[in-house]
């Protein structure tokens, strides 16, 4: 069933590295009837990818370890392992884009990929939707040294994490990125579904 939306108001509000939108609206409830108007903020980040790339000879994964101001604080030191990553530019493809981000970030040129899934990170406030792919990788692969951009302000350590630790890692909490965990989660059910 379709339900109807009725935007009465859209001011930006913000705009830096992300956009916020105020929005007042109405829109169609379950019983048919409207809803009472209200107002909400909309984070405008634009899209991203993600990219979990496996060297089956090592049997590990490659992530990077980064400092993420938001996850500084009282329950994080701010440095997280998570999979490589980037911001799409307009019009520019999902796959590209985590090829351009898989070399600037780790230095591997990445060719065969594998959709894991398109999701939306934080829906009550943000529109933002991560495209998240899976590459297998070898030594062969690495032309560059990784470590992300100078002009971003990148400093990134790449970590090889045994795909058994990972699980392990999943299950006790210590990783703690959405991404993250959604294509190490894939990578397990892949791999009972292939035994």
């Amino acid at each position: 069933m379709n339900y109807k939306v009725e935007i009465l108001r859209r001011e930006e509000v913000f705009r830096k590295f992300f956009r916020i939108d105020e929005v007042t609206l109405r829109h169609q409830r379950f019983d048919g009837a409207m809803s009472p108007e209200m107002t909400r903020l909309v984070l405008n980040r634009g899209d991203s990818v993600a990219l979990l790339l496996a060297d089956r000879a090592r049997d590990a994964i490659l992530l990077c370890e980064q400092f993420r101001l938001p996850t500084y604080g009282p329950q994080s030191s701010g440095w997280i392992h998570e999979l490589p990553a980037g911001v799409l530019e307009p019009n520019e493809d999902p796959q590209e884009c985590a090829r351009r981000e898989a070399l600037e970030e780790t230095g591997y040129s990445v060719s065969g990929m594998h959709r894991i899934a398109t999701v939306y990170l934080s829906p009550g406030g943000s529109s933002e939707r991560i495209h998240i792919f899976y590459a297998e990788i070898a030594d062969g692969d690495r032309i560059q040294s990784g470590g992300g951009l100078a002009s971003e302000h990148e400093d990134i350590r790449m970590v090889w994490l045994p795909i058994a630790d990972a699980r392990r890692q999943c299950a006790e909490g210590a990783i703690a990125d959405a991404k993250t965990l959604i294509a190490i989660q894939w990578l397990m059910l892949r791999s009972e579904a292939k035994s």
